[in-house]
Parts: structure tokens; C-alpha cells; sequence
């Protein structure tokens, strides 16, 4: 009797969903293979708990990829016995899951060990490389162990379906048949629908990414519990969504904080018609600089992987506790040029963002700025250029530019051209542009895949992580353009940013695993003349560039930014603000706070820099200001947001 319900036509699906959840279990296991350092250690008593969570989330991803797959092969037709229906439910099952279960998650494996978060509808809004096939069969060869447990997971798929074995219905043709068949698909729908929301009771709301904490305090393994295509289809709806809590009247508001900037009645230095050149430099972790950590390199032998960097924070103004906006290049940008941070989507992958705006580089050429922007990657690609466009760049150079003039040979083989020759093809274009300008770079050799050119790969330290060699690369290929170009006029004449994008997803640092060391990156402002000279020990964030700027430039104009002029606006509160997961979070200079949007779910003191002691519960009137500072700015993001609206009203209250 047994034998016979399993080769039932409802018998057969479960033995085909029972597959499919061993096989997103196998997934799992090599996920944490190849993060296991980023994760840490899983014991047996956190087992039960992980695996409970895992199993919610693979429901809904097996309902998402396979939800057809179920109604057709419950359909209580006669159709389904056909020899060419079955076969196409067999291509179905294989061939989705093998796309949408098995690789993705696969390919998760290796997007997660460097931007700490799954793969979702984020990424596919924003994959718009030109290049992207090439990048993709280059990652494959890299990862080439995944590629194989791909292909032996698709075989398991294709060969646990059991097609040869032949389908039996318990119900006798006619009515029994009918009847009986539509109420088993009915309670498959039900339950479907049930896997899908993560339950059918009234208090039930569709489960989210942030659900998976319930199953771990610890954000990382929260991610291990995660499957796809939940993240992606789960995110899918909330791209672009401006929904957000109303926490202060709109009387109120404003006066908490307002993202309406007045002009100080003068600069803290005077910077005005100086040239400004912004370096935004890939992966520059602060854990990379002796300088700004030194307790790291204390009795090593190495002493840091960016002394020239650290030369000029000493010789400048040091930001000494700056902290990315994101885990993403594509948050940098926006936060830099025009002090607007991104959250739970990225800004520039909303719609919104398409609202007018007058971002640093727009108000500089409004007084008669040049503007460019650098970056020897592909025109188009990575969506850079055309942020640069709209935040008011003029003129874009990328590789094309490169290899037109110094032909093809300084191509990494991912990215672009190698950051030295390119820094210093951005130095031969400088020198030609009238001045004043402001001009952008970014940088791409301390990325993945962690490699310099030949006739460096000796010469530079190995370091402690893969990347220190590409970091010390790009590092010298700073010392080198100033050593070309330091005696030129216009170089005399500038102001020059140096600041990360993100941190580095090679980390050696306990404290560099958890916020906000996960976060915290290199940032100063440096001038030839020594102008600009000491170090800023206060939280400072990406989108504080863009005000802090426009201070020293002596702007006379009110102007929209969500940042800070660090040296002149007092009256604002320092405060970094990021957000990973589902929770918003805020370093100050003394607290490090935890926000899902609704409370306050965890705070350390900052010098608890590893998080042992939780003291939200404690409810200090500090604790409640700061969440209070951090609402007031949450709601006006959103608000403009909202409304595409970035820039100063008449009434100049920011409402």
C-alpha cells in the first residue's frame, strides 16, 4: 500500500519538494564553506535553531520557483498522464531549479563574501555592465568548485525526479476523480499560500529578510539562513518604495533636523576658486592604515599597507572615525557628491532619484567649474558615469579615453586600466583643463580579484589579507602621482579628497567584522600648502564631504545635503547612519544604536567595540536623544524622497 501512495501523482510531488529542500540544504552547506571566516564557527546547540529558520525560508522559495510546477502536477486532468505533459513537467523542474534554486544560491556563495549581504532584486535592477558576460565567465573559472557542485546538484535534480517510474492514481475514474483531485489541489494552493506568508494566522505578516533573526542574534548566520529566490522576489516589491513612519509633525520636524543648509558667515579656512579633486578609492578600509589604526599593527612587521596615504592624513585633515554609507560602491556615490545617503535601496536604483537635484559637482559648475568625472572601467558601465552625469558632471573619461591615446596594453582583464597609469592619464588631462575644475576618480585595482601587474607582484608586501597587495598597489600609485605632479601649477591649486567607497571584504580584525568597524574607512582632506592641517576624532559619514566642501569653497547659497559641514555646523549632531538588513544604524561619539524603524533593538557603548554588552534597555536620555536624531533624519529622507524633491524651497525649511 505503501509503494503504491508514492507513486500516486501527489506521492511523486512530494518526493520531488522533498528533493528540493535537500538540495537547497546542500547549497547552504557550501554557502558557509566559503564564507566561514565572515561567519565564524556554527556550534550544536545553535544547530536546531538555524535549521528550523532555514527550513521557513526554503518553503517560500520552493513555493516561489515551483508553485506552477505544484498546480500542474496536481491538475486533476486526465491531460497530465500524457507522455508529453509529464516530460514537460520533468524539463520544468530540472531546468528551473537547476537556474533559479541551485545557482543562485550558489552564485550567493560568492557575492556574499564580498558585499555581506544575498543576492536581490537590487542587483538584477542594477546589472547593467557592459561587460557582464565577460565578468561572468570569468568568476566561473575562478570558482570553478561551485561550478561543479552546480552540475552535480542539476544531475541530483534530474535523476531524484524519477521519471521512470509510472504515476498511479488511488481514485477511480469519473466523479471520485475530479472531486478528489480538486480538493487535494485545493489543500496544496492553501498550503502553498501558507509557505509563501510564512503562515495563515491573523497575526501572520509575509515574512521578510529581517525574519530570519529570530532564528539567531547574530546578523551574520542570519544570512546563512536566507535562501533564494526569496530575496529576490521578497525584494522585488519594495524597489523604489518611499513608505516610511511619520514620527514628528511637520511643524516638528524641521526643527529636529532639516537637510536645508544656510550659509556660514564664513569659512573656517578660506578654499575659494581652488581646484577640488575627489579620489574615491575602492576598498579602503581603515584597518588597511597604520596610521589610523595602529593598535593592529603594534609589534608586526608589517606597519600598515598605506603609508603614503598615511603621510598625507598626517600633513592634512584626518578623518579620523569616517564611515561608508553602504556596502556598495553605487551607495558611495551619491553620499560623496551629493549628501544623499541610501538605505534600504540603494538612492540611485529608486526612481526617485531621478528628481532635480543640485549635487556638488552641479554647484560648482554653476560658479564656473570644470567638471569630470575618472574611472577606467568601460563607458557606461557599473553605472557610474551616469550618476556622474546627473549629479551635474560634464565631462566622463573611462577607458575608451585611456587606450585611445596610450593604447590597450593597461588593462587589468576585469575592471578597467590599472589604477597607476590611469591616475596618471587623469594627471596629463588635468593639466590641460582650465581651471578652476572639479574632477572625480574611482578607482579599481583593490578589488577582486586581488591582483596587480606583473612587474609589481614582487615588489609589494603580501600582507594579511588578499587584497593588502592591491591596496598597497594603489596606494604607490598615489605616491607616484604625486611625484609626477607636484609641481604643477594647478596641483599647487587643489584641494584633494581621498575617501573609500566601502570597506574591504578581506578583513583580519575581530572589530572589523561588526559595526561600525565594518564600516570604517579611510577619509581626509589634503592641500599642498598645508591649508588644511589636523585630525577630526568626531563620526563623520561619506554624505558630511559634500557640506564640509562647500564651507571651505565659501558658498554663499543655501543648499540641500543630508550631511554636515564638520567644521562650522556645531549645531548639528555627528552621527553616521547606515543601514544592513532591516536595521537602520547610528554611530555618534559615544553610542552605537541599532534601529528597526519602530525602536531601538540593541545599543553598545563605542568602545564595546565587539558588542558584549547590550545596553538598550537602559534607556538613558542619551539613548533617546540619539533616537530621536536619528527618526527626525530618517523621516526626512523619506519625505523627499517621497516627493523627488532635492532642493531648497523658497521658504528654506525644509518641508
Amino acid at each position: 500500500m505503501l509503494s503504491r501512495l508514492l507513486r500516486t501523482p501527489l506521492g511523486m510531488l512530494v518526493r520531488r519538494i522533498v528533493l528540493l529542500y535537500v538540495v537547497l540544504m546542500l547549497c547552504r552547506v557550501a554557502f558557509w564553506i566559503y564564507n566561514a571566516a565572515q561567519l565564524g564557527p556554527l556550534t550544536w546547540s545553535e544547530l536546531g535553531d538555524l535549521f528550523t529558520g532555514a527550513l521557513r525560508f526554503d518553503t517560500v522559495s520552493v513555493v516561489y520557483a515551483d508553485g506552477l510546477f505544484i498546480l500542474l502536477s496536481l491538475l486533476p486532468l486526465h491531460l497530465r498522464e500524457r507522455t508529453w505533459y509529464r516530460r514537460m513537467l520533468r524539463i520544468y523542474y530540472v531546468a528551473v531549479n537547476s537556474l533559479a534554486v541551485v545557482a543562485v544560491n550558489l552564485a550567493d556563495a560568492v557575492y556574499f563574501r564580498y558585499t555581506q549581504k544575498r543576492f536581490t532584486a537590487d542587483e538584477i535592477f542594477f546589472a547593467d555592465n557592459d561587460n557582464s558576460l565577460q565578468l561572468a565567465g570569468k568568476f566561473m573559472a575562478e570558482n570553478w568548485p561551485l561550478v561543479a557542485v552546480w552540475l552535480l546538484l542539476t544531475l541530483l535534480l534530474a535523476a531524484g525526479y524519477g521519471r521512470k517510474v509510472r504515476e498511479e492514481s488511488l481514485l477511480r475514474r469519473g466523479w471520485p476523480y475530479y472531486a478528489g483531485g480538486t480538493a487535494i489541489l485545493a489543500l496544496a494552493a492553501g498550503l502553498s499560500i501558507a509557505g509563501a506568508r510564512g503562515g495563515m494566522t491573523r497575526m501572520t505578516r509575509p515574512i521578510t529578510l529581517s525574519n530570519a533573526t529570530l532564528y539567531t542574534a547574530d546578523n551574520g548566520k542570519a544570512n546563512l539562513i536566507l535562501s533564494n529566490p526569496f530575496c529576490i522576489l521578497r525584494t522585488i516589491e519594495g524597489g523604489g518604495s518611499s513608505r516610511y513612519r511619520k514620527y514628528f509633525s511637520d511643524e516638528e520636524l524641521p526643527r529636529r533636523f532639516t537637510p536645508i543648509h544656510q550659509p556660514a558667515d564664513s569659512a573656517a579656512v578660506d578654499l575659494s576658486g581652488r581646484n577640488v579633486v575627489v579620489f574615491i578609492m575602492e576598498s579602503m578600509s581603515a584597518e588597511h592604515s597604520a596610521h589610523l589604526r595602529p593598535d593592529l599593527y603594534a609589534g608586526r612587521e608589517e606597519q600598515g599597507f598605506t603609508p603614503f596615504l598615511d603621510s598625507l592624513m598626517r600633513n592634512g585633515l584626518c578623518f579620523e572615525r569616517m564611515y561608508a554609507n553602504g556596502t556598495r560602491s553605487i551607495q558611495a556615490m551619491p553620499s560623496i557628491l551629493g549628501s544623499i545617503p541610501s538605505f534600504r535601496t540603494p538612492f540611485v536604483l529608486m526612481p526617485q532619484s531621478l528628481g532635480a537635484s543640485r549635487q556638488l559637482p552641479a554647484i560648482l559648475a554653476d560658479r564656473g567649474y570644470a567638471t569630470a568625472f575618472f574611472c577606467g572601467s568601460e563607458h557606461g558601465s557599473m553605472g557610474f558615469g551616469a550618476y556622474a552625469r546627473s549629479a551635474g558632471v560634464e565631462r566622463l573619461v573611462s577607458r575608451e579615453d585611456y587606450e585611445q591615446k596610450h593604447g590597450k596594453g593597461d588593462f587589468d582583464g576585469y575592471w578597467g586600466i590599472w589604477d597607476e597609469p590611469f591616475l596618471q592619464f587623469m594627471g596629463e588631462e588635468l593639466s590641460a583643463t582650465a581651471e578652476p575644475f572639479f574632477a572625480t576618480l574611482f578607482t579599481l585595482s583593490s578589488h577582486h580579484p586581488f591582483v596587480v601587474p606583473d612587474a609589481y607582484r614582487d615588489l609589494l608586501p603580501e600582507g594579511l589579507t588578499r587584497n593588502h597587495k592591491c591596496v598597497a598597489y594603489t596606494d604607490n600609485a598615489f605616491r607616484r602621482f604625486f611625484a609626477r605632479y607636484a609641481g604643477e601649477e594647478w596641483f599647487r591649486r587643489t584641494v584633494f579628497v581621498f575617501v573609500a567607497d566601502h570597506v574591504s571584504s578581506e578583513k583580519f580584525a575581530d572589530d572589523t567584522r561588526v559595526f561600525p568597524g565594518d564600516h570604517h574607512i579611510i577619509g581626509l582632506l589634503y592641500t599642498p600648502d598645508g591649508a588644511l592641517r589636523g585630525r577630526y576624532d568626531e563620526a563623520v559619514s561619506q554624505i558630511d564631504l559634500m557640506p564640509t566642501l562647500l564651507g571651505l569653497m565659501g558658498n554663499r547659497e543655501p543648499y540641500f545635503a543630508f550631511g554636515r559641514d564638520v567644521l562650522r555646523e556645531n549645531d548639528r549632531a555627528a552621527m553616521a547612519v547606515n543601514m544592513t538588513g532591516e536595521n537602520y544604524q547610528a554611530i555618534t561619539d559615544s553610542l552605537v544604536l541599532f534601529f528597526d524603524g519602530h525602536k531601538t533593538v540593541s545599543a553598545y557603548a563605542r568602545t564595546d567595540t565587539l558588542q558584549r554588552h547590550d545596553i538598550a534597555s537602559e534607556r538613558t536620555s542619551y539613548l533617546e536623544q540619539v533616537e530621536r536624531d536619528l527618526k527626525a533624519r530618517l523621516q526626512q529622507y523619506y519625505q523627499h524622497v517621497e516627493k523627488s524633491d532635492y532642493l531648497v524651497k523658497e521658504d528654506s525649511t525644509g518641508r
